[in-house]
């Protein structure tokens, strides 16, 4: 159970109380920390790093990994990456896009200046004097400029949001021009099919023409010859002038 947070020194209020205690682990191990308050909120937090997934945050490079707990009305934020593990306490009434911004922020600073050097084999605690104040910085840094982050974010939320649409309408265009290629297919088919069957509908009609000849012929034929049997048997010949 998380104890009420009590400022060391005098009392405050307001946003001064959003962000009660950071750190950055590498693994379990506590590099730095820092806070303006008292209470049990840093062994609550280390329980919570202990409960983190160990391949949590893309060792190979890949995108962070975000975890929060909530307990008695503040968050406990995490950010895993490359090993390493960002940490901040809030109020639960703050915004949640201010616990974000903080910790990239303090992702990214820690990195600038630790990355694959001291802090690989830095000893528990052994950061604190150095980073500590860095950390402070940090989060007045945040909390100074908390509403315009908010509308950064929100504009980037946006803007990721317009990306998503556009990217989407692409793969429905890219999935209509699919089938317009399909389209295009069938009726090339539909064309050939069309051709071969004029084709064959010219060879039907020569084929139908020259058997109308031979039956025209033929009849021909017949008639002649009815004629020529008809002209020998009045004429007694081929001959009718001597009748």
């Amino acid at each position: 159970m998380a104890s009420p947070p009590g400022k060391k020194g005098e009392g405050g209020g307001g946003k001064a109380e959003w962000l009660i205690y950071a750190f950055v682990a590498r693994g379990t191990a506590v590099l730095a920390e820092y806070t303006e308050f008292t209470g049990n909120f840093p062994a609550l937090a280390a329980q919570c790093l202990q409960r983190l997934p160990a391949s949590g945050g893309g060792g190979g490079g890949g995108a962070p990994a975000r975890f929060s707990y909530a307990c008695d009305g503040h968050t406990f934020n995490f950010l895993l990456h490359r090993g390493y593990a960002y940490c901040v306490v809030a109020k639960e009434s703050v915004p949640k896009n201010v616990s974000v911004a903080f910790l990239e922020r303090l992702k990214d600073d820690f990195m600038k200046r630790y990355g694959g050097g001291k802090a690989d084999t830095a000893l528990a605690k052994s950061l604190n004097k150095e980073y500590g104040p860095v950390i402070k910085q940090h989060m007045q840094y945040v909390l100074d400029h908390s509403e315009e982050i908010e509308k950064t974010l929100k504009v980037q939320a946006q803007v990721s949001e317009v990306k998503n649409i556009m990217l989407e309408n692409i793969e429905k265009t890219l999935g209509r021009g699919e089938k317009l290629s399909e389209l295009q297919d069938k009726t090339s088919d539909l064309q050939s099919q069309a051709q071969e069957f004029k084709k064959k509908g010219v060879k039907i009609r020569r084929k139908t023409w020259l058997q109308n000849m031979k039956i025209k012929l033929v009849v021909l034929g017949i008639l002649l010859l009815l004629v020529i049997i008809v002209w020998v048997s009045v004429c007694q010949g081929f001959d009718c002038t001597k009748h």
